[in-house]
């Protein structure tokens, strides 16, 4: 689950999973709750593989939350599975990376988590906070930011 924090009063949502099963296969899922008075017909990241969501067994799988053009144009969820599968990089190390990317090309708030095949998960995010949770083992964590 992904909710970020746009202001110290509100929060935004949207709903994300990733996930690694026992033989290694990787699935990411992303929903959003939208974003208010946006045109109709609007489509944000979260339809769009490679902006909100994304999962490769050679690589990780991501889920995104923030806003969606900013996504949209960085295809942060894509750039995240590259540092993982062509520049070997963690989980950890590169959901920081790309959320440097993301405030560095396009001042993007936003954030994501990710499960690498290694079974390495974390988040990452450039908002003044963002709420996770995993199940590990049978066990719940949550996390606030």
């Amino acid at each position: 689950m992904l909710r970020y924090r746009q202001t110290n009063e509100s929060w935004l949502g949207t709903v994300g999973a990733v996930a690694r099963d026992k033989c290694g296969n990787l699935a990411a899922a992303t929903s959003t709750g939208g974003v208010v008075n946006q045109r109709c017909g609007r489509v944000g990241d979260s339809a769009v593989i490679g902006a909100g969501t994304f999962a490769d067994n050679a690589s990780c799988a991501v889920s995104c939350t923030g806003v969606g053009e900013q996504f949209l144009r960085t295809s942060l969820a894509r750039t995240v599975a590259l540092f993982v599968e062509c520049r070997g990089m963690r989980a950890e190390e590169a959901a920081k990376a790309a959320i440097q990317y993301l405030v560095d090309k396009v001042r993007g708030l936003g954030g994501l988590i990710i499960v690498d095949r290694d079974d390495a998960c974390t988040r990452a995010n450039s908002t003044p906070g963002m709420r996770t949770a995993m199940v590990e083992n049978g066990e719940l964590r949550i996390h606030t930011t």
